[in-house]
């Protein structure tokens, strides 16, 4: 990983009472899993190339 600041903020939450995790990339689009490496692999990989939401993304699809 590089030391230098991107600016671009990645956001994982727990949802409480479940085993989900909600992440929301940088550019507002949302995705929810229950596996955190799944998460991660849909974070990491998401901002190649994609849009700005128009909603949360049905979990499991990874774009």
């Amino acid at each position: 990983m590089s030391n230098s600041p991107t600016g671009e903020v990645y956001r994982i939450d727990w949802l409480p009472g479940t085993d989900t995790l909600h992440g929301t990339c940088h550019c507002g689009r949302e995705h929810t899993a229950q596996d955190p490496i799944e998460m991660w692999e849909w974070m990491l990989a998401h901002p190649q190339g994609h849009e700005p939401s128009s909603g949360p993304e049905p979990q499991g699809n990874s774009s």
